[in-house]
């Protein structure tokens, strides 16, 4: 009986010094820890994100653009607004049989060439894509609505001066002035 409780004092001697051996091995690997977050942090700071300045746009500039120019620009954003609905709606049937709810041309009772399949796909993958297109586009007029609303449409929203009309009228959706659409296209 002795010897076992010698065999079993020597065993819990060496399971409690293993488990100081791992709380050391584990403060050891605390400050490497440190050292990288240390090392991240100074990466962080010498790579600045780039970030776009968004000017307040005062009261004085709000005025702009009078009621009569406001409602014109609307009108002309609310038509494309229809415009692409309408076109969204028609790419969507063309995708989408009426009678079974099945996209056109998943399931063919004949047997189809491999490279009819292919085109297939391709047409339907392109017809998604122009969707896809509409739907940002649209994201863009409602924008463009919304800052007729605030009385901030025709305004950069990066510098906050006047926008051209005639780029206006050419893009109703823009948001910056030239200068700034410049700058932004070429990265700086």
């Amino acid at each position: 009986m002795a010897a076992i409780k010698t065999l079993r004092t020597k065993r819990n001697k060496k399971a409690a010094s293993n488990s100081v051996a791992k709380k050391k091995a584990i403060k050891l690997k605390k400050p490497a820890v440190k050292k990288i977050s240390a090392i991240t942090k100074a990466i962080k700071k010498a790579a600045k994100p780039v970030i776009e300045k968004r000017v307040k746009i005062n009261k004085i500039a709000r005025t702009y653009l009078n009621a009569k120019e406001l409602a014109y620009f609307k009108e002309l954003i609310v038509e494309q607004k229809t415009e692409i609905l309408e076109n969204a709606r028609r790419l969507r049937e063309s995708l989408v049989d009426e009678n079974t709810g099945e996209y056109v041309g998943e399931n063919t009772t004949f047997s189809m060439h491999m490279a009819e399949h292919g085109t297939d796909e391709m047409e339907r993958e392109k017809t998604f894509m122009f969707i896809q297109r509409d739907e940002k586009h649209l994201f863009y007029l409602e924008n463009a609505l919304e800052r007729i609303e605030k009385k901030t449409y025709g305004l950069c929203v990066s510098c906050g001066k006047p926008i051209d009309k005639g780029r206006l009228e050419a893009v109703p959706i823009t948001q910056h002035c030239i200068k700034c659409k410049t700058s932004l296209s070429n990265g700086n």
